[in-house]
Order: structure tokens, then C-alpha cells, then sequence
């Protein structure tokens, strides 16, 4: 058992790309914030800044962001979302790719344009052998942004964002990504990958809380988004409470209206920690082998494996079925059993992390298998 992930013995975790756990660290970083606000109050807010000044450089590193003054700290994957779909200066006939399979995040928040600003979203299966090429092909003159999810929440297909990247700069489509199937289990690098947008949610492969999340727009992206949200906070002379003139933060900043999510700071602060310690080389090498041992198992077991295999496509999920299976039963079944899981793609979804242990796996497929063939 990794000492960072002491689970109940009678749960096998395989549900990250829902919802992960925390790391003993950030259980007692919010502990000690709680502790410390109970005691002092905000006598040491401060240090409490010193916090979300060192989260803004660990989320820089992660994603390799040029500058911190990239980063903004928000709610969640939908508001950051939510901020370029409704910055962007739409005209009348724009259209908007994104494919078909999305996480609703990544598809309403563009289908809201169509009624309001008279733009064309245009869905894209990617159930080809080409997925990149089917999105690339749906884009013409008037397509203003192309939005993706790094890995499909499905099934767990990867996409290639610099062969989308380097497209999208070479045609001038804005290119959104939605990190947060990505972020806590691969690399991702913005600048390799041309990025203008990324939005991403710290609960799930990144083992934070729920409510915060990563925001991150270049200098040229900020510019190009009007803003919807003001508040004191957002503001350029951030703290000079009695001026009456002012102007958005130069930075990401500006993206933030109102008051920090302090807890949240400092829980993912706390995360992020344990990944930089690690490496995400490590992490996604130790994934990578529990995804291939899994898949192995799931095999073995006459299950049909439905995630891609193509290494170059492979996430950290595996969504799993066979023919005659009654998912939501079979999910039922496991849940009831202690396999934290989720029904998606037509299967069962297993998505452990770099922690999972192999006998975990190995109890989960039997488990899989022994209501099936029991």
C-alpha cells in the first residue's frame, strides 16, 4: 500500500477519471488550514497568498505555461469553459468543432452559442481511424475554435494536441483543450501543443478537491476574451480598495472576480506536491504498466477491451464489456462489492493511477468475471 493512499481495505479504487482520492498530505494541509482558522482567524493570511502564489507556480510547471501570470485559479472545467465560449467576439455563421463523444461540458457550453450568436457547432465522431484528420477536416473559413478533450472520458482515447495544435495555429482556429483527463496522469505541454485554452478540475487524476481548478490563456488569448465576471479581485491594483478608476488584471488574474478559494488552494497546493516529488514521468510510467497489466487481466477473462491500445492513444482509463453483460447490473455488482467504478462507453469503466496496487486489479477482474460467469 503507497503510504500516501492508506484506502480501506475493503474498497479497490478504480474510479479517478470520476473522482480520486486524496493524498494523506492534502487531508492534512485542509486539517491544519481548518485548525489554523480556527485559532488565529485570518491573522495569517499572508502566508495564506503564499500558498496560491506557489499553486499558480506548481500549475505553470505542470502544464509548462510560459508564466504564471497564465494561470488562473477557478471553480471548475465548465466555468473556464464557459469563460472562452462566451469572451470570444462571435459573428453571425461561426462555427465551433468539437467531437461528438465530449463530456457535456465540452459540448453545451457551445451549443449555447447557437440560439444566442448564431454559430454553427459541428460534431465530429471520432470512432475513425484518423480521429485528428475527421476534426480537421470539419473546419473551414469559418470555424473560430476547435475544442477537444485531452482524452475522451469514455473509453479513454487520446488525442494528438500538437498535430491539432499545429493545425489549428497554421489556420488561425483558436485550440481549447479540456485537461482533466490528462492532467495527474500524463504529460501535457501547452506550448508544444500550440494550446490558446485549457480548463481543468484538480478532483480527479491531479487527487485534489472538487471546486478549484486550473484556467490557463496566453498573453494574445486573454486579449481576445471580453469579460463577463468583475469584482475587486480581478482588477490590476488588486487591494487599493478606495480607487475609483481601474482596469483587469494584465494577467490571468483577470479571469478571477472575487475571493480565492483558500481550502481548495491549499488542497491542491498539497496534491501537486506529491506529483513534483514524484515526477510525472514516473506517475504516468507507473499508469501506463497498471493500465497494460489491467488490460492483460481483462483479456484473459474474455472481456472485450473497448479503450484504444495504440500506445500513443492509451489514457488511463479501460472501459471494459462483454456482448451478453448487463452493464448497469454488472456496475451494481461491483459497487456493491466495494469496486468503485463507473457504467460509461457501453461497458464498465476501470480507471486506476500511478497507486493501484496490482492485487487490486487482479481482485477487481475476478470479481468482473465471477458475476458474469457465476
Amino acid at each position: 500500500m503507497h503510504p500516501e493512499f492508506p484506502l480501506t481495505p475493503d474498497l479497490i479504487h478504480l474510479n479517478h477519471a470520476a473522482v480520486g482520492p486524496w493524498p494523506v498530505r492534502t487531508a492534512q494541509a485542509v486539517a491544519a488550514f481548518a485548525q489554523e482558522n480556527t485559532l488565529y482567524g485570518s491573522l495569517h493570511y499572508p502566508q495564506w497568498m503564499a500558498v496560491e502564489k506557489r499553486l499558480r507556480g506548481r500549475l505553470q510547471r505542470l502544464i509548462n505555461a510560459p508564466a504564471t501570470e497564465d494561470i488562473a485559479l477557478l471553480k471548475n472545467t465548465s466555468e473556464g469553459l464557459s469563460v472562452v465560449a462566451f469572451g470570444l467576439a462571435w459573428r453571425h455563421g461561426d462555427n465551433v468543432v468539437c467531437p461528438v463523444q465530449e463530456f457535456p461540458s465540452n459540448r453545451i457550453v457551445w451549443q449555447a452559442l447557437e440560439s444566442r450568436f448564431g454559430v454553427e457547432v459541428r460534431l465530429v465522431d471520432l470512432s475513425v481511424a484518423d480521429p485528428e484528420a475527421a476534426l480537421l477536416a470539419a473546419t473551414n473559413r469559418r470555424t473560430r475554435l476547435l475544442s477537444v478533450s485531452a482524452v475522451q472520458y469514455a473509453r479513454g482515447l487520446r488525442l494528438d494536441l500538437e498535430r491539432l495544435g499545429a493545425a489549428c495555429r497554421h489556420r488561425g482556429i483558436w485550440f481549447c483543450v479540456d485537461a482533466i483527463q490528462q492532467l495527474g496522469a500524463l504529460p501535457l505541454d501547452v506550448q508544444s501543443a500550440q494550446v490558446d485554452f485549457l480548463a481543468a478540475d484538480a478532483h480527479k487524476w491531479l487527487l485534489g478537491p472538487e471546486g478549484i481548478a486550473v484556467f490557463y490563456a496566453g498573453p494574445e488569448a486573454r486579449e481576445a476574451l471580453s469579460l463577463n465576471q468583475y469584482g475587486w479581485h480581478m482588477v490590476e491594483q488588486c487591494g487599493d480598495y478606495d480607487r475609483m478608476d481601474w482596469q483587469p488584471a494584465d494577467s490571468a488574474r483577470r479571469f478571477e472576480c472575487g475571493s480565492p478559494n483558500m481550502v481548495g488552494i491549499h488542497a491542491l497546493d498539497a496534491s501537486l506536491s506529491l506529483f513534483e516529488e514524484l515526477g510525472m514521468a514516473f506517475v504516468a510510467d507507473a499508469l501506463s504498466r497498471n493500465v497494460e497489466y489491467l488490460v492483460d487481466l481483462l483479456r484473459s477473462a474474455k472481456f472485450e477491451v473497448y479503450s484504444p491500445q495504440a500506445p500513443e492513444r492509451r489514457s488511463g482509463i479501460v472501459t471494459f464489456g462483454r456482448r451478453e453483460m448487463d452493464v448497469e447490473a454488472c456496475h451494481r455488482q461491483l459497487m456493491d462489492a466495494g469496486v468503485l467504478c463507473a457504467p460509461r462507453g457501453g461497458g464498465i469503466r476501470f480507471s486506476p493511477h500511478f497507486h493501484t496496487r496490482t492485487g487490486d486489479l487482479e481482485r477487481a477482474v475476478e470479481m468482473a468475471a465471477a458475476f458474469l460467469d457465476g
